[in-house]
């Protein structure tokens, strides 16, 4: 799992997409100051949230200055605000500066900016203004080893999303279309530690370019000799398991008694629905699955509007 490093507080685990959903909606609704949201990548978090906030927001992602996003926060000044994947914000203190601003508990926030006046005046931009606007932060880990970052994550929710892989499996089923590789990864549910849609794409796109997807599909979720246990297992030219001990002994992976022992730590298989795939294959090899909120909204009912 991704890593909670140093927090001062520990998160509420979510381990369901009705569960996250209902944060982000209420997020979405002003009911949540300030929401950061951790968790493994490939689950969807920042789609989700993206979906239900729509087009209006101020969306800061990716590499972005302290200067930039100030400039942004006045552009979309009352709006909610979400910041996605912006590695930098921990190692810079005028970024955690305008957070702390932002993130007040107050009804109406003040920030400002106290250099660079010559190019706020060009852009006429005060250096100073007032906003509503709350704040989602989505990332992979949060540190809260420094006393302002603390101080930050204090103002908010702090949550970790950690889907269990048959609940991301379920979820994949509703927009996923290769029901081979569906239904293969669905029988080895129990070896996948860090569950994402990712394995399935990624299966989907060995598969679409004629290569040994099954043993490429293993090899993310899991490795050393307890993935060659795992491939001889799944590989139907092997008619006994006496055949395969040969084979990985043969190979010189250890001895009879290193094979069944590593068979024993194989974990038990994950009793997961037979689920019917309706999803029709992408148009082109890019195409980003069906939004997780209509997803969820489908399944659950109307969750409410940002």
């Amino acid at each position: 799992m991704s890593k909670l490093k140093s927090s001062r507080r520990l998160p509420l685990i979510v381990k369901q997409y009705s569960e996250f959903s209902k944060f982000a909606t209420a997020f979405a609704n002003g009911h949540l100051n300030l929401l950061i949201v951790t968790g493994d990548p490939g689950l969807g978090k920042s789609q989700l949230l993206k979906r239900v906030l729509g087009s209006n927001m101020c969306l800061i992602e990716g590499r972005t200055t302290a200067f930039d996003m100030y400039r942004r926060l006045y552009e979309h000044r009352g709006q909610p605000v979400l910041i996605d994947d912006v590695d930098e914000i921990y190692r810079d203190r005028d970024a955690i500066r305008l957070l702390k601003s932002l993130c007040q508990t107050d009804a109406t926030k003040t920030v400002s900016w106290n250099s660079a006046a010559n190019q706020l005046e060009k852009d006429d931009i005060p250096r100073q203004f007032d906003t509503i606007s709350k704040v989602a932060i989505v990332a992979n880990d949060w540190q809260s080893a420094t006393a302002d970052i603390a101080a930050l994550e204090d103002r908010g929710h702090l949550i970790h999303f950690a889907p269990t892989a048959l609940d991301v499996h379920v979820m994949v089923a509703e927009w996923f279309w290769d029901q081979e590789v569906f239904d293969f990864l669905a029988d080895h549910l129990s070896l996948i530690e860090r569950p994402s849609f990712r394995h399935y794409l990624a299966a989907a796109e060995l598969k679409r370019g004629g290569l040994a997807w099954r043993e490429g599909t293993l090899g993310r979720i899991i490795n050393g000799k307890l993935l060659v246990v795992t491939q001889l297992k799944t590989n139907g030219a092997f008619a006994s398991e006496e055949e395969r001990v040969e084979a990985f002994v043969s190979a010189g992976h250890g001895c009879r008694a290193t094979y069944f022992n590593l068979a024993k730590k194989l974990p038990p298989k994950v009793d997961a629905p037979h689920l019917i795939l309706t999803a029709s294959p992408p148009l082109e090899p890019s195409q980003p699955p069906v939004s997780i909120l209509d997803i969820l909204q489908k399944r659950h009912g109307d969750l409410g509007s940002g």
